[in-house]
């Protein structure tokens, strides 16, 4: 397995954010995590990408343990991702937020800084034509010198796909790409995704839109109220009965 999690378990005080969740996930697929507000979705990313530390159980990636390697180093080994709110400097233009990401591959340190080395002229030049690359992937070229606050929600999620593909991901987890914009637009990020994963980049979603999930994923998991209720196919989670109530009669809470 690409990456797993074992038993993975979240407490705030007494409420079981997730609780003792086993899931894996397939190299170059797209799997997605789905489940009614308050289900534990978002924290169940945020203890694989190191946002939070677990409570118990353990998160593997490539055989390795990362459960409690802090958030930038397990950036480093190739997972990224992206949030709910696109995070992005407005201010600056599109370019300069995409190249932040492949800074994450760079070795300099203060002394190539201070005296301009050849090392560093190099990395910047590498940062900038994978900037470059990456925004031609997401279909961003023309868009490099505008400002991210003059784009378009749609544009803005691009964007952040760019970003984390700038770091070169085996896996990137999103978290509901496609809140805040239309159905085209959704359609549009759809196929982005696709081209994602035939790239051979690893994708995770969560999202709340079950017609482009169902198109979309290759592998479901469904939590509810912190624990796993379903695994499988779209068809299998499509008819799975606790999956129906848990949509239908939950009453999990925002």
């Amino acid at each position: 397995m690409h990456l797993e999690t074992k038993k993975l378990s979240k407490q705030f005080g007494g409420l079981h954010a997730v609780n003792n969740v086993d899931f894996s996930i397939e190299k170059g697929k797209i799997n997605a995590i789905i489940g009614p507000n308050g289900a534990g979705k978002s924290t169940f990313f945020n203890l694989i990408s190191g946002v939070y530390k677990p409570t118990s159980g353990q998160v593997i990636f490539n055989g390795m343990d990362i459960s409690h390697l802090a958030a930038n180093k397990i950036a480093e080994l190739g997972v990224a991702r992206t949030f709910q709110t696109t995070n992005l400097f407005e201010k600056s233009t599109v370019f300069d937020n995409v190249v932040v990401g492949h800074r994450l591959r760079t070795k300099s340190n203060l002394f190539d800084a201070v005296f301009r080395t050849k090392r560093i002229k190099e990395e910047e030049m590498k940062s900038k034509e994978k900037a470059l690359e990456v925004l031609e992937f997401v279909e961003l070229p023309n868009s490099a010198d505008r400002l991210v606050a003059n784009i378009s929600q749609e544009e803005k999620k691009r964007v952040a796909f760019a970003l984390t593909l700038a770091t070169d991901p085996e896996i990137i987890f999103l978290d509901e790409p496609t809140a805040g914009i239309n159905p085209d637009e959704t359609e549009k990020l759809s196929k982005l995704i696709e081209k994602m994963a035939e790239r051979g980049v690893t994708v995770c979603l969560i999202e709340h839109k079950m017609q482009m999930i169902m198109e979309l994923a290759e592998k479901i998991m469904v939590l509810n109220y912190g624990e796993k209720i379903a695994e499988g196919t779209p068809d299998e989670i499509n008819n799975n009965d606790e999956v129906i109530k848990a949509y239908l009669g939950g009453t999990a809470s925002a």
